[in-house]
């Protein structure tokens, strides 16, 4: 492997990346046939591994989720060699068994957002790709391995749903979304996901919930409830990204690599 080519990739806040946990840094701008990545993108190393990390809102969290660039973003990664991608995020927990402060290692997704540029394919060739399962089953095995192993409080599945932002859901929605079964509820899992299994890269979310959503009586979300609680967790997401990087395979025996193997017209 190339000293400078990453091989995983984290797609998240500004806060989940440290810079004590990785040396030889460096910044780089990639150019994309869809305009700019969120932000630089920063290259380091943790152990063996080269890491690209592209802060999703941007250093100064100026991007709201429905107007990031997802498509700059993976393809990017793809640029760059990365085959593996964590993605951190904030999530609002629909069950009331999913604390605030828990993980949720997501295994499905429903995405309820609206003209978000979600395919690499808008024209002169068809892709059909498959996200019956929009996570990678082999980095979902491993994030969830690692998270009893540091007795973290997680839950091994989940549902994710995508709204589009940037404001929180009436309270009838939220019950509506709870009444299908969902257990988290974010802004931007959706296109990363999808865009991931396009360009043929790992992908996994890794869901923090910061707040419980407002369908519990009384409750209202607001900004700086998701923001405290994520401060107060972040130290335990970097920990588990440190855990789980050096370890994540070098050859993959997931699909992921091969999802386009029948897709493409």
């Amino acid at each position: 492997m190339s000293s400078d080519k990453p091989s995983v990739g984290i797609i998240g806040g500004t806060g989940v990346y440290d810079p004590e946990l990785f040396s030889d840094t460096s910044m780089r701008k990639v150019y994309t046939p869809y305009g700019d990545t969120s932000d630089l993108i920063q290259l380091g190393t943790l152990g063996d591994r080269r890491v690209a990390f592209i802060p999703r809102h941007g250093r100064e969290h100026r991007i709201p989720p429905h107007a990031i660039n997802y498509r700059a973003n993976i393809w990017a990664m793809r640029e760059l060699g990365v085959t593996a991608i964590l993605a951190p995020a904030a999530v609002g927990s629909l069950q009331e068994g999913y604390e605030p402060g828990h993980f949720v290692f997501v295994d499905q997704m429903i995405d309820r957002t609206r003209g978000r540029r979600d395919t690499f394919y808008d024209g002169g060739q068809v892709c059909h790709v498959s996200t019956a399962d929009p996570v990678c089953p082999q980095i979902h095995e491993l994030l969830v391995d690692r998270a009893k192993a540091l007795d973290l409080e997680f839950h091994d599945k989940g549902t994710y749903i995508c709204i589009q932002g940037p404001r929180f859901s009436t309270r009838a929605e939220s019950e509506l979304f709870r009444s299908w079964g969902a257990s988290v509820i974010g802004m931007t899992m959706y296109p990363e996901c999808t865009l991931a299994r396009e360009a043929e890269i790992c992908y996994a979310t890794i869901a923090m919930v910061t707040d419980y959503d407002c369908w519990m009586t009384g409750r209202v979300v607001d900004g700086e409830e998701v923001v405290r609680t994520m401060r107060e967790n972040v130290d335990k997401v970097r920990d588990l990204i440190a855990d789980v990087i050096p370890r994540i395979p070098e050859e993959r025996e997931c699909p992921c690599g091969h999802a386009l193997d029948g897709a493409v017209m």
